[in-house]
């Protein structure tokens, strides 16, 4: 099944990367500057936290201005979910769980038919129903389910099926284990990520090892890195889970050795740098780069790269498809980069 949020298709063979809006929702001007750099660095949707009716005018100014599709997320009362659909947004995220009351559940989905928009349908593992953890303990996984079951029942009464799920855990193994489940048990697409997973570090390994399972299973339509972090560097990590799992092709793909005692520069910061003075340039093709820390072995080891540098003392070597060109000073590493870069492309 395929859902389309704004333009951006849920359910093909793309992947779409979400992430969610970090600053207060009245900071329209500096979220609409953030969400256009996200676009451009491989954010497909935003979502947006619509905590109170006074958000809704500010909402309607992202909408307006957003270059991509905006979700808004919805908690507890029903009313916001009609008035930020009433505001423009592509798709809502909401958990019935936390509305309950059949009638207002109904309201939504009246209004959402009527703008032919999609609902996400979120269940976390911190937010379950009290009424089946009391029948099922401390079975996480049943009690997801039966969650699930329960709040599409009343989608599918009332002949709604644009309904994208989500189960999410703070747990790797229950990830995996209840998206496993959702996948055999219903129709809709699904949408992948660990929940308050933590920060750069251990956020982005509990998401890797969660989503690159599922995705290299055939699970996950589309995904979220959720980390204690900026927006920025869960699109990043995003990505490199899609590049990785062969779920998106990577544009740019730099290498480097994790360097020893041999190593005579600063090779993370020679790295760090070539992203900093790259992730502007419009890439054209698929490049490969190496940065490697031993001036005798480096040109092997990365002789599958289209090009790169083999560090060493004072002066360093270039190389294309693992053959020395020239050799270089130190000082010169970055520009003579560039340069071969640039010729790439026009060649």
């Amino acid at each position: 099944m395929i859902i389309n949020v704004g333009n951006v298709k849920i359910g093909s063979d793309y992947i779409p990367i979400q992430t969610m809006i970090k600053n207060p929702i009245n900071q329209v001007d500096k979220i609409i500057k953030k969400i256009e750099y996200l676009s451009n660095s491989g954010c497909d949707l935003i979502r947006v936290a619509v905590p109170d009716a006074n958000s809704i005018k500010f909402l309607k100014l992202i909408v307006k201005k957003s270059v991509i599709p905006i979700i808004a997320d919805i908690h507890f009362d029903h009313k916001l979910a009609i008035m930020a659909v009433d505001a423009g947004v592509s798709k809502i995220r909401i958990n019935p769980g936390n509305i309950q009351d059949e009638k207002k559940i109904k309201e939504i989905i009246e209004c959402v038919k009527t703008n032919d928009i999609p609902v996400r349908i979120g269940i976390n593992s911190g937010s379950l129903p009290k009424h089946l953890i009391k029948q099922y303990g401390n079975d996480n996984l049943k009690i997801m389910i039966e969650s699930a079951r329960e709040e599409l029942k009343f989608f599918e009464k009332y002949n709604f099926d644009k309904i994208v799920l989500s189960f999410k855990s703070s747990n790797v193994i229950e990830t995996i284990k209840i998206n496993q489940i959702a996948k055999k048990e219903f129709q809709y697409p699904l949408h992948i990520g660990a929940t308050e997973a933590g920060d750069i570090t251990d956020g982005t390994i509990k998401n890797s090892i969660a989503l690159s399972y599922l995705l290299l299973n055939g699970i996950g339509d589309t995904i979220r890195v959720s980390l204690t972090s900026n927006e920025e560097n869960e699109i990043i990590v995003a990505k490199k889970i899609l590049e990785s799992t062969g779920k998106r092709k990577s544009l740019l793909e730099i290498i480097s050795c994790p360097t020893c005692s041999r190593t005579e520069i600063n090779i993370e910061n020679i790295v760090k740098d070539i992203k900093d003075r790259i992730k502007d340039i419009k890439l054209k093709k698929s490049v490969k780069i190496a940065v490697m820390g031993c001036i005798v072995n480096g040109p092997g080891e990365a002789m599958h790269a289209d090009f790169g540098v083999a560090c060493g003392k004072g002066k360093s070597i270039i190389f294309k498809k693992g053959k020395k060109i020239k050799i270089i000073n130190n000082n010169r590493i970055l520009d003579e980069l560039l340069i071969i870069l640039k010729d790439y492309y026009e060649n």
